[in-house]
């Protein structure tokens, strides 16, 4: 390899990373912090650093350095997974004009705004016309970029390498069916066997503390990492040392906020189990959004939501919240699990949750391909998820304003929770083979699930691509048929 080459473009992203982070604080204090009139200053920032990282990752003299580097070839592993990513990257940037970029950046820091003002007001109006702007930039990103079959492909493609429109609809339409009878099913269940439920106020600061201690004991590491409150939950993991939690909270029900925690926590936990040691170069990064969202519903939903865990909480939970004193943990575990046809995706149940998906997977395609206009965007929800959920959408922020993601430009994003879905229960149910990972989450100490997930997840960054950290963790590819099986025990029993 040539050192030369190869050691620019090292030297490179260290000069480059700096500006990530900056943008990556940045984009968090914009939810946590910013006050709405600071706005204008703050898109504008963002737009001028993404601008200029764009336009030194994609000098032509990288383009020569990479083209050297590869000539030479790669000695490790390491240095092979960073020649790979440092050219779909540069491929990727090359055909975006930075002019393009920056819009970008400024029109989601708009729209995120704008969306959150909306969904206030249960509104789509007052959103419409930055949501307009989204999708024609979308459109143009994909054309930009280029694809084989659908615009959408060049979109899911930035959040998980290797994957097509066509292989989302041929997974989706091979358990969707099966997913929907056992929707079905469950529901019917919860309402035959109705559990306890939570009632009267649960404070903050004892949520806060509750939910502290628990993400502290699966292991989230609070010397390199803090929790803050926002109205869309998210993890940013900014650098090692530096990743950021954010819930919201409910009086009524302490559970949200602490499901909100662990599934940000479990992306967490991804972020702070990444390979140190070759930051910042792409090595380092986590493989997918796909693995990402494995991490989160796996802590989130088989921990969170099991009786093991339940049989380690359910007394403190009552000591911190006293109408919750004297609950068993099965009680607990009745309660947590209960399915129920929903309106709100973040609070959708195991059972339902992906049903949530599959509308917001269709919508975005008939968006991108122009078979779907932003103004008829709420008739097109309200009708979908009365198919799907029999129930009739009451206002906006019940419908299309209750995410996040087509205003922060993620359109292709949603996906990712489905596939985090299908590989959580597949490496799940692979760990549970380890003797010590079971025999420990069934006394309530996942610390060697953590282990078992640094060793076959976490450590490999994006060195192997999302495929192959599924079939050597797992021996298979995957598949739905562990998260099907494990909805079936959890729910039907």
């Amino acid at each position: 390899m040539s050192d030369s080459c190869y050691d620019r473009l090292c030297a490179l992203d260290r000069e480059v990373a700096p500006l990530g982070q900056a943008m990556a604080v940045m984009g968090w204090d914009q939810e946590v912090n910013l006050p709405p009139k600071g706005l204008a200053a703050r898109a504008s920032a963002l737009a001028a650093l993404a601008g200029e990282s764009h336009r030194r990752l994609s000098a032509p003299e990288v383009g020569e350095w990479l083209a050297g580097a590869e000539a030479e070839g790669a000695n490790d592993e390491v240095a092979a997974a960073n020649l790979r990513l440092w050219r779909e990257g540069y491929d990727r940037r090359t055909k975006l004009p930075q002019s393009f970029v920056e819009e970008k950046s400024k029109v989601s820091s708009e729209a995120k705004m704008a969306w959150a003002g909306a969904r206030k007001a249960s509104d789509f109006a007052l959103f419409a016309p930055l949501l307009e702007k989204q999708v024609e930039l979308a459109r143009r990103q994909s054309d930009y970029l280029g694809y084989d079959d659908h615009p959408y492909d060049a979109l899911i493609n930035l959040y998980e390498r290797g994957m097509t429109t066509a292989k989302l609809r041929s997974l989706f339409g091979s358990f969707r069916a099966e997913l929907a009878e056992i929707a079905a099913e469950a529901v019917e269940r919860t309402k035959a066997n109705p559990s306890r439920e939570f009632t009267g106020s649960f404070p903050v600061e004892a949520q806060q503390q509750f939910n502290r201690e628990v993400a502290e004991s699966i292991g989230f590491d609070f010397e390199a990492g803090r929790i803050d409150t926002t109205t869309h939950p998210f993890c940013s993991g900014n650098a090692p040392g530096d990743t950021r939690l954010t819930t919201r909270y409910y009086d009524h029900d302490f559970s949200a906020s602490c499901f909100g925690v662990l599934h940000e926590a479990g992306h967490g936990l991804y972020d702070q189990g990444l390979p140190a040691e070759h930051y910042p170069h792409p090595a380092y990064e986590s493989v997918s959004l796909g693995i990402h969202e494995s991490q989160s519903r796996m802590w989130e939903n088989h921990v969170g939501r099991g009786l093991a865990f339940w049989q380690r909480w359910t007394q403190r939970a009552g000591e911190l919240f006293p109408q919750l004193a004297g609950w068993t943990p099965e009680e607990m575990v009745a309660a947590v699990n209960r399915a129920n046809f929903s309106f709100i995706r973040v609070d959708a149940d195991e059972a339902t949750y992906d049903l949530h998906i599959a509308l917001r997977f269709e919508i975005e395609q008939a968006l991108v391909s122009g078979e779907l206009e932003v103004k008829d965007v709420p008739a097109a929800w309200n009708s979908a998820f009365k198919q799907s959920f029999g129930l009739e959408v009451p206002d906006d922020s019940k419908g299309c304003l209750q995410d996040i993601h087509w205003a922060m430009g993620g359109i292709g994003y949603f996906p990712t929770y489905t596939l985090g879905n299908l590989a959580s229960a597949q490496l799940m149910e692979a760990a549970m083979q380890d003797e010590s990972v079971a025999s420990g989450y069934h006394a309530g100490d996942t610390l060697p699930l953590l282990a078992w997930m640094r060793e076959r997840v976490h450590r490999h960054g994006s060195i192997l691509t999302p495929d192959e950290i599924i079939q050597k963790a797992t021996g298979k590819e995957l598949s739905p048929d562990a998260f099907l099986g494990h909805l079936r025990t959890r729910f039907l029993g």
